[in-house]
């Protein structure tokens, strides 16, 4: 940038960035740690910007239940499909593509109990009852749609925004646009339920195209959250140290004649951030400080909600701890996925999960951290009203229900309506890309702006195609 000694900087801020022809502003940037600058490898500035405005929410924790919740059994009440049940789809809807490939199924009545709770009267089923006293902070969206029609596409897209692998995830997104809090934990952890694969592996949680830095971390689901914290024995912090300086110039060197590789610079903050974790990491993961009320508010005191509930109140230190986005896997392995037996199989899922996401609700409240904390229920798809194989439903991406809750979300309200048998989205619909551009401007992004150029090409996480429903905000 030109600098003319009479054209007079209007701010301290601007006079920085003006100095020395701009190194002002690095300067100014290394003692505010800037997590924007500090989000781009080799030192180079990144594509992405700071929000115009600051938005409610700081993090986002997204309990994400993989194969695909029925929505027609937790959080979306469809009379008529009781009504009906056992005759055939009526010849007024559209006969959907199924996964499955089933035609001419009867209707499958749901056996659930439901009741209107809060002040707002949201209808929610007795499958999650314990969610249901927070009726009042949670914004349902009933009429969320995707284009994954299997589970390989859709937990894709609702991670990346493509049923195809290979772009950034969307917390691969939010660490680059908004970086960390906390320059000694990682920026973007994932946390399973079990050691089952989910499907599409590590896919969903890489950085794509972008820097492998903003990939996400994957946490332990059963003891130490972190693999190999405490150095070996008989190394000091001296010899660690000089090992990782070595290791760094080595990488450095091999990397300065390639450029585009980013694995390399990955690896050595990767080098650094665990040199760091060793210090900040035990304090920020370890439950023991936690009351034994606070351990049973998220249910681990029970067999069958102690492993959900221990990943859950780990998020919540976690964020507390300047993590920017938390991912909690439940069913890791698909296994929400219900073409049969669906009331026992959804049963046992449900009362794995209801209290211990209800838990977090309450301790983030209560700690004063909702309002800041975006918290998100959902899976890749909902389930069709039709029955498959007796007792179970197919796969639905033309209609299903997630929810948010806090973060700025005005509570106490139902977005959008899928048709009477809950099939598709008629009212408000709101694709994946949507949801992504909504997640953001809760966030304070705009996600218009929030882009990386990928071969000469703008890329964004809403493929250019999503628009935030600003309805969702307290503000609105």
């Amino acid at each position: 940038m030109p600098c003319h000694n009479y054209d007079l900087p209007g701010s301290r801020r601007e006079f920085l960035r003006r100095a020395g022809c701009g190194f002002g502003s690095v300067a100014l940037a290394a003692m505010l740690r800037e997590p924007i600058l500090s989000a781009a490898p080799g030192g180079k500035l990144p594509d992405a910007r700071l929000p115009a405005k600051a938005g409610r929410a700081k993090s986002v924790i997204f309990c994400f239940m993989e194969g695909g919740p029925s929505h027609l059994d937790t959080f979306d009440r469809k009379p008529l499909l009781n009504k009906l049940a056992g005759q055939k789809l009526p010849s007024s809807f559209k006969v959907p593509v199924l996964a499955m490939g089933e035609s001419n199924a009867p209707l499958l009545a749901s056996q659930r109990t439901w009741k209107q709770y809060g002040k707002s009267g949201l209808w929610i089923s007795d499958w999650f009852s314990h969610v249901a006293q927070h009726a009042d902070d949670l914004a349902v969206i009933n009429s969320c749609v995707s284009d994954g029609i299997n589970h390989a596409g859709g937990v894709c897209q609702m991670n990346t925004g493509s049923i195809f692998g290979g772009r950034p995830s969307l917390g691969a997104w939010v660490q680059y646009g908004l970086g960390t809090e906390n320059q000694d934990l990682p920026g973007f952890v994932v946390i399973k339920d079990s050691e089952g694969t989910v499907v599409n592996g590590v896919r969903n949680w890489g950085s794509g195209f972008m820097p492998a830095v903003h990939q996400g971390v994957e946490f332990e689901s059963e003891g130490t959250p972190i693999k190999y914290l405490d150095s070996p024995k008989g190394v000091g912090s001296q010899q660690q140290r000089d090992k990782l300086d070595l290791l760094a110039k080595l990488n450095r060197d091999y990397g300065a004649a390639r450029q585009d590789n980013s694995d390399l610079e990955a690896r050595i903050r990767a080098y650094e951030l665990a040199y760091t974790m060793q210090a900040e990491a035990p304090h920020a993961v370890d439950l023991s400080r936690e009351s034994a009320a606070t351990k049973a508010l998220y249910g681990m005191d029970q067999p069958e909600t102690a492993v959900y509930g221990r990943n859950c109140l780990l998020a919540r230190r976690l964020v507390e701890n300047g993590v920017r986005f938390v991912q909690l896997y439940s069913g890791a392995g698909s296994k929400w996925d219900s073409h049969s037996k669906l009331e026992e199989n959804h049963g046992r899922l449900c009362r794995a999960v209801d209290k211990p996401i209800a838990g977090l609700l309450t301790d983030l409240k209560r700690r004063g951290l909702l309002d800041e904390t975006l918290v998100i229920w959902g899976g890749e798809f909902g389930r069709t009203p039709m029955s498959e194989q007796g007792g179970g439903r197919d796969h639905n991406p033309t209609g299903f229900t997630m929810w948010m809750a806090g973060g700025g979300v005005r509570g106490g309200q139902t977005i959008g309506m899928t048709d009477e048998l809950g099939l598709y989205a008629v009212d408000k619909r709101m694709h994946v890309h949507d949801l992504h551009a909504t997640i953001l401007h809760l966030l304070g992004v705009d996600h218009t702006k929030l882009v990386y150029r990928h071969k000469g090409r703008p890329e964004r996480i809403d493929l250019n195609e999503g628009h935030p429903y600003a309805g969702i905000a307290e503000s609105a």
